[in-house]
């Protein structure tokens, strides 16, 4: 700075300043030029996704994903959809009716929160007997059940822990939907592999 003080003082360097566009009255800079008042992605960069359409929601267990599984009678997992956490059983019915391999099965077993008169008409269309208990509120109740047939329903929890024993399942430590679906489906081809062996 000393060498340039005698330049200064016959204009040059103000000279050279204000023809380069430069407002003299703007004080020192940042200590690290880096950073910036708009900060934006670099020129050319994709932008990132975030958790929109990433099948997460928060719910009354903080911030999760929701796995809605169809499973065969042992309780192996042969097909299943994402949804965030939040998002109600009842309104999936229909797309686990459609999801899976090419099968009708004779009867569709779940519990009270798939309960509602649409999925139990839309199974009887397909030619399923449904399963589902009925909530205390609902009316006209009938009054048989098929309890035998529900106590099913407890392999198929005993199948869907067995998936969530995986980690990475459990967990969901992939952020993005399809990453975290394809680790289910290998999770659940895994235990499928192993019903296949002790039978």
């Amino acid at each position: 700075m000393e060498t340039l003080r005698p330049v200064e003082q016959g204009g040059r360097v103000r000279g050279l300043l204000r023809h380069a566009g430069f407002d003299e009255r703007i004080g020192a800079s940042h200590p690290d030029v880096r950073f910036h008042r708009g900060a934006r992605p670099c020129l050319g960069g994709r932008r990132k996704g975030g958790q929109e359409g990433q099948a997460l929601g928060r719910s009354r267990g903080g911030f999760t994903t929701k796995i809605h599984a169809k499973s065969d009678a042992s309780g192996a997992m042969i097909g299943f959809d994402l949804t965030g956490g939040e998002k109600a059983d009842a309104p999936h019915f229909p797309i686990l009716l459609g999801i899976g391999p090419d099968i009708t099965p004779r009867a569709a077993i779940g519990d009270k929160g798939y309960s509602s008169k649409a999925n139990r008409a839309a199974a009887r269309a397909r030619g399923i007997a449904p399963v589902i208990p009925h909530k205390s509120n609902e009316k006209d109740r009938p009054a048989y059940f098929a309890k035998v047939l529900y106590k099913a329903r407890a392999r198929i929890e005993q199948g869907i822990g067995l998936v969530k024993r995986f980690k990475r399942v459990a967990l969901r430590c992939e952020k993005t939907e399809r990453n975290y679906r394809s680790i289910v489906s290998f999770a659940a081809g895994l235990c499928l592999i192993k019903f296949v062996h002790t039978a």
